[in-house]
């Protein structure tokens, strides 16, 4: 209280306003008010916030289609002409190698979405990403696959575990890879339909060297060996999807990233 009198007694000796006294003559040092930045903050498991819950600080997107707002994101298209090309809202902070991401999401059920990884922009299109994809859809046709948007395109469908070998003749073959190596299943891929929900999902990305794991709910939907080593990619850029030509929305929350 007495040095408070002091500083009052200082500030309006020389004419300063009251806001200046109540900040303590707005010297840095008199504050010991430090605000988290979240996105620094490791939870028990070693994981990090992506998003602030507040803002979209840290990403790139367009703003007219991508909207935070009480800790969920969300990216809507409300007509199929909305787009002329796929767009994403792309974590600017880093462009990780090895890493965990897991995330919740919820998609309508016209939508078509995903979760890009190890990615690079696309020269002339706004908000463009090419590489790998968790894929998620609201039919739950693709949910769970290895996608390579603008490259190979699909690498495991769901309830597969494949190996990609490196080749010089490999191509596309009715929006799949036809070098993959089928070695195992991982379950039935309309059976593995079921464990995920109409509503919220869990998406976890196990992403180490060449080896891509993606689950649903804690269920392994695609196990990826990638060891196309003209192809395949092991660091870039996080992205999420809004795909062309679809009127929906998707929404993702509690995102977190172990590096």
């Amino acid at each position: 209280m007495h040095s408070l009198k002091l500083l009052m007694r200082y500030c309006l000796l020389f004419s300063l306003p009251l806001a200046f006294i109540m900040t303590g003559c707005n010297s840095p040092s008199a504050s010991s008010d430090k605000s988290t930045d979240s996105s620094s903050v490791k939870d028990k498991d070693g994981f990090v916030q992506m998003f602030d819950g507040k803002t979209l600080n840290g990403w790139e997107g367009d703003t007219s289609i991508w909207k935070m707002k009480d800790g969920i994101v969300t990216g809507q298209a409300d007509s199929p002409l909305t787009l002329k090309a796929n767009t994403f809202l792309i974590w600017a902070k880093e462009k990780p190698s090895d890493f965990e991401l897991i995330t919740d999401y919820r998609i309508s059920k016209g939508g078509n979405s995903g979760i890009q990884y190890r990615s690079d922009t696309v020269t002339g299109v706004p908000f463009g990403l090419k590489g790998y994809q968790a894929d998620i859809d609201g039919e739950n046709n693709y949910t769970g696959q290895n996608y390579e948007e603008r490259g190979r395109s699909t690498l495991a469908y769901r309830g597969q575990k494949v190996t990609i070998p490196y080749t010089k003749d490999g191509h596309s073959v009715n929006n799949a890879w036809s070098a993959m190596v089928v070695d195992s299943s991982l379950g039935n891929i309309d059976s593995l339909k079921t464990k995920i929900n109409d509503g919220w999902n869990e998406c976890h990305l196990v992403i180490k060297g060449n080896h891509l794991q993606h689950y649903i709910n804690g269920v392994l939907m695609s196990d990826v060996i990638d060891n196309d080593t003209a192809n395949r990619k092991m660091s870039g850029l996080i992205g999420l999807q809004i795909h062309a030509g679809h009127v929906m929305k998707v929404e993702y929350k509690n995102m977190r990233i172990k590096e």
